[in-house]
């Protein structure tokens, strides 16, 4: 039997949601979820290196986060440019997108859009007249749940220290807690996977088997392949290099995934029951109730053993969400 969308339901204070970042980005609590034993500790992400050993693999995703949200000139459109087809083109998601037809224009800071094409999903395909410089006139599409607008300091905040790879609209949030100085002590390597906006929306069918999984690209080096097969432990940072990881599994070659540089799209809907192939620990943030997010991670620990944890997050009034505190299952 499926098992229910409400399952992966809790209480969130609206005060323990994490509108803005604390000073240092290694000050966050750190939950310790041990899967094995269902013990749970109360640590500060500081402590995090304590957990791993020489042989273990960190991967992160190296992914980085575009200004990508515009507004026109005459400040009735918005756009979210999702994802750029030519040095021209915009596939974007456009509100209120019902008199953006084909044919239709739009003015970005002196800089004309037309609609060539309307999507089956609503999105707008947007030629412009001439290149449309996102770190200039964009703004970064922080989540709803903060509350606020993007500030000049979340250009620096809301991206990864290690960011390299444009095309993300969200941040891969796990990986904000990380220092150069922290990533000097450990190994670790990297993969890339552009967060979309499809990580934002919720999932309204009443049983989970029934949700349709938004889709995203990702690519994994040649050289990250071969470091993830000979590792003795990956410990995936966050959900998004989960998903790339599981998704190319390859238990038939007797390796954890494909060798040689593998480039794609997954869709890969990760909730119980499902059995991990790749990764072995799962550094996290807190997310939303009924998201993807938290049955992936029921996935990895068990829906009772992870509904505990948020329990406890509550009660002991964790950071949540994108900016908040992270939680280490292993």
């Amino acid at each position: 039997m499926s098992l229910k969308t409400k399952d992966f339901d809790y209480h969130l204070p609206e005060r323990l949601i994490a509108a803005r970042p604390l000073a240092e980005r290694t000050a966050s609590r750190m939950m310790v979820v041990h899967k094995g034993s269902g013990i749970i500790e109360h640590r500060m992400f500081t402590d995090f290196p304590e957990y791993l050993s020489q042989d273990d693999l960190l991967v992160l995703n190296d992914t980085k986060v575009i200004p990508a949200r515009v507004f026109s000139d005459d400040e009735r459109t918005e756009l979210l440019c999702l994802d750029r087809l030519s040095p021209l083109e915009w596939r974007c998601l456009v509100r209120p997108g019902k008199r953006m037809k084909v044919g239709r224009t739009v003015t970005v800071a002196g800089i004309s859009g037309t609609v060539t094409e309307v999507f089956e999903n609503g999105d707008r395909l947007i030629h412009w007249d001439s290149l449309l410089d996102l770190d200039k006139v964009g703004h970064l599409a922080l989540p709803h749940y903060m509350g606020r607008d993007d500030e000049a300091a979340d250009r620096d905040r809301y991206q990864t220290v290690f960011a390299r790879e444009e095309g993300a609209i969200a941040a891969p949030t796990a990986g904000l807690h990380f220092t150069p100085e922290i990533l000097a002590k450990l190994r670790h390597t990297f993969l890339t996977l552009h967060v979309g906006v499809g990580t934002f929306r919720p999932v309204s069918a009443d049983l989970i088997s029934e949700h349709i999984m938004h889709s995203e690209r990702y690519v994994v080096s040649e050289n990250t392949a071969y470091q993830v097969n000979e590792a003795t432990r990956v410990v995936a940072v966050g959900t998004t290099v989960t998903r790339v990881l599981e998704s190319l599994r390859s238990p038939e070659s007797g390796l954890r995934i494909g060798s040689g540089e593998q480039r794609g799209e997954t869709d890969i809907f990760i909730h119980p029951p499902y059995q991990f192939g790749v990764i072995d620990a799962l550094l996290t943030n807190f997310h939303l109730p009924q998201s993807t997010l938290i049955m992936l991670v029921s996935a990895f620990a068990g829906q009772e053993l992870v509904m505990e944890a948020y329990r406890q997050a509550v009660q002991e009034e964790y950071r949540f969400f994108s900016y908040g505190d992270c939680m280490l299952l292993v």
